[in-house]
């Protein structure tokens, strides 16, 4: 049994290298290399039609093909299918490229637009930041109970009682809140920046008769003091009719001189 079973197991080996033998044929590599990368080439067609024609060989393998070898069939030719799919994948890809570039195109122009016209933006405006937020700083930030800051008491108390204190505070309120429109509003960039612009004239404007409101308020009290102190006086000043010669205005001050 043991002879058995050996000869048995040497003959499946034998038949195990007998299949994984390898099959050269150079008809089917010469088909293979004509068919991938190499020249189109009749010579390499075999079998060939030998003596006079007479090759039995190729009359039964090319009786039934008369115009393959006169054709070329290959995928990669000049005008294989293969080469006509890589010359039409170029041209999608560059299509592609087209409409990517436009795609882009489109994009950096909605970006840019919306950055423009987007009001969360206007605060990050390059002229805003170096300019405008600095000049309308203090009309952003006013607190109206320093609007007096610097004035007397009674200054103060004139400037309230007369209703410039109230008028100040409601323009200035009136300009912040459409400055604070402007900024919050859909607009273009440049109808921003002119609204800035506008509003600030406007603001320096107000400011500046601000200041002269309360320059002349200190003026006037100063006057209305002066002009008390004279009437309280106990010998009013005498009002003298017609024109006086010098020599009456000499005589009036000696005679007042001895007193």
């Amino acid at each position: 049994m043991k002879h058995y079973f050996l000869a048995a197991v040497l003959m499946l080996l034998t038949l195990s290298l007998w299949a994984q033998r390898t099959i050269r044929d150079r008809h089917i590599t010469n088909q293979q290399e004509r068919m991938v990368f190499k020249q189109w080439s009749q010579s390499k067609f075999t079998p060939t039609s030998g003596f006079l024609g007479l090759n039995p060989n190729y009359l039964l393998t090319w009786a039934w093909h008369p115009n393959y070898p006169n054709n070329d069939l290959r995928p990669l030719g000049p005008a294989g299918p293969q080469t006509q799919r890589l010359a039409f994948a170029a041209a999608m890809q560059h299509t592609e490229n087209a409409y990517k570039l436009h795609a882009d195109t489109l994009k950096n122009t909605a970006i840019s637009e919306a950055v423009n016209y987007a009001a969360v933006f206007s605060r990050t405006d390059p002229l805003w930041q170096l300019y405008y937020r600095h000049e309308l700083e203090p009309l952003l930030n006013q607190q109206d109970d320093q609007l007096l800051n610097g004035t007397t008491l009674k200054e103060k108390d004139y400037l309230v009682r007369t209703g410039v204190y109230n008028w100040f505070k409601e323009e200035s309120a009136g300009i912040k809140e459409r400055l604070e429109g402007a900024m919050n509003a859909t607009l273009d960039r440049g109808s921003r920046i002119l609204a800035y612009h506008r509003l600030l004239l406007e603001y320096r404007k107000l400011n500046a008769s601000w200041q002269a409101k309360k320059l002349y308020a200190r003026r006037f009290l100063l006057l209305s003091e002066t002009a008390a102190k004279i009437k309280s006086r106990q010998e009013p000043i005498a009002v003298q009719n017609g024109n006086r010669t010098d020599r009456q205005i000499a005589d009036d001050i000696l005679s007042k001189s001895k007193l």
